[in-house]
């Protein structure tokens, strides 16, 4: 299997915004997440990656293994392999973030589910 099966310039819109890959290199991605106002992504996992993110406009709510943190333009959080997080939007204005993945696989197959405000409940894990 490849480690990665993202492509540079590949975009997909979500309930929540959208997302889009700006760079490929070997064992990492460079992705820019837009966050619409008041909305967020699902409680979710990844087996195979970590994620480094960074707040480049707007103000985040990171939610990292239950812990709740307030991000403000210019601050980055390492999201460790295995944690459950979430990343929101509670303002009135979009939140754009660069996340950096690295790991052995990165693809949309490596998202675990919990929680998710969308109704996307076949992809939910207890």
């Amino acid at each position: 299997m490849d480690f990665c099966v993202y492509h540079e310039g590949e975009k997909a819109v979500r309930p929540w915004g959208g997302w889009a890959v700006l760079a490929v290199y070997p064992r990492a991605i460079l992705k820019q997440i837009v966050v619409d106002p008041r909305c967020r992504l699902s409680l979710q996992s990844h087996e195979h990656r970590e994620e480094l993110w960074t707040v480049v406009q707007g103000t985040a709510t990171v939610e990292i293994d239950g812990a709740l943190s307030l991000l403000a333009e210019g601050d980055s959080v390492m999201v460790p392999r295995g944690s459950r997080h979430r990343l929101s939007n509670a303002t009135d204005a979009p939140l754009v973030v660069i996340e950096h993945q690295r790991g052995e696989l990165l693809s949309e197959a490596d998202i675990t589910r919990y929680e998710d405000d969308y109704n996307r409940d076949a992809y939910l894990k207890p």
